[in-house]
């Protein structure tokens, strides 16, 4: 017989290890906690420095407004925070960390060292905590703001050490987590160190177009559309990419909620069902949006990371998230621009090199600008020498960066290592930064270019298309203004026979068309209770279906739209699709089908059209609210500009 163990209450050590599982998961999960309690601290730049993934080293400098020494060994107790002081407060909060558990989980399971020092004080103190227990305290020189040195993560639970992955990979994590703060905080400059190269550096000049042209690159930043969107309780604002920049993962779907990166399948599936038509199968849109909402209308108080939320009103906000992603996407021409053939080497213009200058690390700059003999110079593993750059942004208040940045012009810094730019990066560099907020310029007169830009399917664009004719028999060739535009039948036809289809559903305008003989499907109890609880939407969309003894169904009729089209087969799929409990979408239900239909129905490639048939599928394309896409996401119009043929000409160079 098995003996039965008595029941004991944990120490406070052991409870200490328990509750650092739930928030230090890797050494990214340390990074995370340390620089948002920066960013709610105030500062305006933060470097985050790591070695060996992260697990041997992670040193965390801001300029935020540093902690009182009496607080400092009070932060590191469980459950202690000043971002709340009762539960009613959970309601507004709008800081990035409040559960008062970072700190005590993190020096729980690693060796911490701290400086601080705020605005107001003579000197700092150093504080060093191991595994929960405190080493040493002390009051020494430093600079105004917090630094965090936090070395052998796991040293004391080697179980938990043994399942983090390798440096490497935990270096991605934290290069992930980097972009995303970059992304969601533009108004703070990330200087982001990895054994001692710098892997990213924003400017923080409250561009996130700047941000984005720093993480993905040139083609992603002159790929986006700009969002904006309020009503009574949310704003959004933002940038959705064009569909041609799409990837095969959600990598690239980023949402910010109060200046926080969270994940929700509410927030996904808006985005995702506004991109539907834009969009192949399988392909994931590029999204970088930032969501402002008061605190009674969300609850980000569900996970101990708090990477995901709730909403108070979850259908609204979907509402609002779908609308401004169709509304920048159906308001542009989406045609993409394509090139002919490989892009020629561009002559390599060599930017200036820049000699490096030393100077005084910041505790030597903060004794003599004081003159205060207290402060002596600290050793020099507590803070590395910094560029005169990074010494500029680690000074002044946020109101005081704001007037610089008002009248000055801010660099684009690159994350990756220098390197020569070609004359296309150049020049679009040029162009972009010409647009910056900091600039102080109109936003509008970007919109206005676009407004005034002509389109090839526009009603008043229609009298000037010059028909060319017929290539391969499937495209049609067309020339409109200085551009060539090539339309693929086949796409254009399904997409127009698609967009009918859907309208007819949408007013339920359906008609049906009896089979004979009727069909006899045998349905499984799941799939039988399926058919009961959803048999009224069967019915309106144009199926007569009765029981015919056992667990066996006749069909005699179906939609006429899908008669011909291996019915049991569509009916089945259909019926997988739908809820047990009668709760659904049905026109998303029906809208698979409805392509697959469009598609079988649509003139073929290598099918020849008259000219009159071509001039009539451009006059319906006219008619449609996304005609760029088929239903399956493939473009039906590609352009190509007269001056990229000129060029592979050498018309013009």
């Amino acid at each position: 017989m098995r003996n039965l163990r008595k029941i004991a209450v944990l120490d406070q050590h052991t409870i200490d290890k328990i509750a650092a599982g739930e928030v230090v998961e890797r050494p990214a999960s340390v990074v995370k906690e340390l620089v948002e309690n920066a960013i709610d601290a105030g500062a305006t730049a933060i470097t985050v420095e790591i070695a060996d993934g992260g697990k041997k080293l992670i040193r965390i400098t801001d300029n935020g407004s540093g902690m009182e020494a009496e607080q400092v060994s009070v932060a590191f107790l469980r459950h202690a925070t000043s971002k709340i002081e009762k539960v009613e407060d959970l309601e507004t909060i709008s800081s990035l960390g409040f559960r008062g558990e970072a700190l005590s989980s993190i020096a729980a399971v690693s060796q911490v060292e701290l400086i601080t020092k705020t605005p107001s004080a003579i000197s700092g103190v150093r504080y060093v905590i191991e595994g929960g227990q405190e080493k040493n305290f002390e009051e020494m020189g430093a600079p105004d703001g917090t630094t965090f040195l936090v070395r052998n993560l796991f040293y004391n639970t080697p179980a938990r050490s043994k399942f983090l992955k390798s440096d490497t990979t935990e270096a991605n994590y934290i290069n992930t987590l980097m972009e995303q703060l970059s992304l969601s905080h533009p108004e703070v400059s990330f200087k982001y160190i990895q054994n001692k190269q710098v892997k990213l550096h924003s400017s923080g000049n409250y561009n996130v177009k700047d941000v984005i042209y720093n993480i993905y690159g040139r083609d992603i930043a002159k790929s986006i559309l700009e969002v904006s969107y309020e009503n009574d309780f949310m704003k959004i604002e933002g940038f959705v990419g064009k569909p041609e920049i799409s990837r095969g993962n959600r990598s690239f779907e980023n949402y910010y909620i109060n200046g926080r990166y969270v994940k929700n399948n509410l927030i996904t599936k808006a985005v995702e069902d506004g991109y539907k038509g834009f969009l192949m199968q399988h392909k994931f849109p590029f999204v970088s949006l930032h969501i402002e909402m008061e605190g009674n209308d969300l609850d980000v108080n569900v996970h101990p990371r708090k990477m995901e939320v709730r909403f108070a009103r979850g259908p609204e906000v979907y509402d609002a998230i779908y609308e401004t992603v169709r509304r920048a996407l159906t308001k542009r021409e989406m045609i993409p621009e394509v090139s002919v053939g490989r892009e020629e080497p561009k002559p390599v213009i060599k930017a200036p090199v820049q000699k490096s200058v030393e100077i005084p690390e910041p505790f030597e700059v903060k004794r003599r600008m004081e003159k205060a003999e207290v402060l002596r110079e600290a050793p020099p593993v507590y803070h590395a020498p910094l560029t005169k750059e990074e010494e500029q942004m680690f000074s002044g208040t946020l109101k005081e960066r704001e007037e610089k940045e008002a009248k000055k012009e801010i660099p684009v810094i690159s994350h990756t290592e220098p390197k020569e730019e070609t004359a296309e990066e150049v020049a679009y560099r040029e162009k972009e930064t010409e647009t910056l907020p900091a600039q102080k310029q109109e936003p509008e007169k970007t919109e206005q270019l676009e407004f005034f830009k002509e389109k090839l399917l526009a009603p008043e664009s229609r009298s000037r298309h010059r028909l060319i004719g017929q290539l391969f028999d499937t495209y049609w060739l067309v020339q409109f203004e200085d551009s060539f535009y090539i339309i693929d039948q086949h796409a254009a036809h399904e997409k127009v026979y698609y967009e009918q289809f859907v309208k007819q559903f949408e007013k339920q305008e359906i008609t049906s068309q009896y089979i004979s003989p009727p069909l006899i499907v045998s349905l499984s109890l799941e799939e039988e209770g399926r058919l009961k609880a959803n048999e009224k939407y069967f019915q309106e969309f144009g199926f007569e279906i009765e029981p015919f003894g056992g667990r066996e169904y006749c069909i005699s009729a179906v939609p006429s739209n899908l008669y011909g089209m291996n019915e049991e087969s569509l009916f089945l799929e259909m019926l997988d699709s739908l809820s047990p409990d009668g709760e659904n979408n049905t026109l998303s239900l029906f809208t698979s089908k409805l392509a697959t239909m469009a598609c079988k129905a649509a003139v073929k490639g290598n099918h020849q059209m008259s000219a009159l048939e071509a001039d009539k599928l451009i006059d319906e394309l006219l008619t449609l609210e996304n005609p760029y896409h088929c239903p399956h996401g493939r473009p039906t119009i590609v352009s190509m500009t007269k001056a990229e043929i000129e060029k592979k000409f050498k018309r013009i160079v």
